[in-house]
């Protein structure tokens, strides 16, 4: 009954996420009720994302790290330049505008990221590889980032940022990586499965309780914010599609097409709006939440546009591979 629950869900997340951004932004009062709980609910599908992995598989990430350092780049590199160029093309009077859309797209790669990578059966190891490692370079690179783009001087605090990555990301995975290896791989052909729905739960939890932390921007829209809006939608949409595009021009594997388009288009936006709410003006911190309304959208769509087909077709070849192995075993 979990599995049916899961895939009709998984079917359905091109309106299921939108659906929770609605609530969220409708009833901010209920939906902002959790919270607290988010990064308990992200630790919740690190783990469940991580059980698919193992030491061996996130020590091959780094022996062919290509795909790895094409999603760093893109992350901190090609989209930071493209919203810099695109804030001042649009936004040339207003600065805290274009900080905010730098912002948006300088912060870390998402941890949900390792999420939407297990749904559409990309490479868990190497998403799970670039959250971790992007979120310790994190406190280095998005000063650098800022001052050299907008000549903003920010000091962050590594240790809570570390804090932020032990629990919601580090001792989750570390603890499904140990399960795996000290069950000899047996937890990594059962577990997935069976938590696969809990963990679009959480993602449906996540996703709306972040929402109610749009609203009160929804609320007071001017012609500028709907134009910076549009900007990061644009914005966004690229860092998906560019990420596909670059991986699928030099010959990778699915598995890398689906880690690097998601390592490429999503980013950790709660960081991004505690940095603005700290260290910026008001004005700052639009930008950087209202992507809060397209990333998982984007995430959603773009999944089932471009890789359901080939999701569903290993779903059939699995279900057939198993087939024949109860065949093989009643034969023997």
């Amino acid at each position: 009954m979990l599995n049916r629950w899961n895939a009709a869900i998984e079917k359905r997340m091109a309106f299921v996420t939108p659906a929770c951004l609605v609530f969220g932004v409708l009833f901010p009062e209920i939906a902002g009720k959790g919270l607290p709980l988010v990064p308990v609910m992200f630790a919740v599908m690190t783990f469940i994302g991580a059980l698919k992995s193992g030491f061996r598989d996130v020590g091959r990430v780094f022996q062919n790290p290509l795909p790895l350092l094409l999603a760093v780049l893109f992350l901190h590199v090609i989209m930071p330049a493209a919203a810099w160029g695109a804030g001042h093309l649009f936004f040339s009077d207003h600065p805290d505008l274009i900080t905010g859309i730098v912002l948006e797209f300088t912060v870390p790669a998402a941890v949900v990221g390792v999420m939407w990578v297990s749904i559409y059966q990309g490479n868990q190891s190497m998403a799970l590889s670039l959250v971790v490692l992007d979120t310790v370079l994190a406190p280095f690179v998005i000063p650098a980032t800022l001052h050299v783009l907008v000549g903003t001087k920010v000091e962050m605090d590594p240790v809570e940022m570390m804090q932020e990555l032990v629990f919601m990301i580090a001792l989750p995975a570390v603890a499904a990586m140990c399960l795996n290896q000290l069950s000899g791989g047996r937890v990594r052909e059962s577990w997935p499965l069976r938590l696969a729905f809990f963990s679009k739960l959480c993602l449906i939890f996540v996703v709306t309780a972040n929402s109610s932390k749009v609203a009160p921007y929804i609320r007071h829209l001017t012609g500028e914010r709907v134009a910076a809006a549009l900007c990061i939608l644009i914005l966004a949409a690229s860092g998906y599609l560019l990420g596909y595009g670059v991986a699928a021009v030099l010959g990778m594997d699915r598995e890398n097409k689906v880690s690097v388009m998601y390592g490429a288009g999503m980013r950790n936006i709660s960081a991004g709006a505690v940095i603005a709410a700290e260290y910026f003006p008001g004005e700052v911190l639009f930008p950087v939440m209202i992507g809060t309304l397209f990333q998982q959208v984007l995430a959603a769509t773009l999944g089932t546009l471009l890789f359901s087909k080939g999701r569903e077709s290993g779903r059939k070849n699995g279900t057939a591979a198993g087939r024949q192995k109860g065949v093989v075993r009643s034969e023997s």
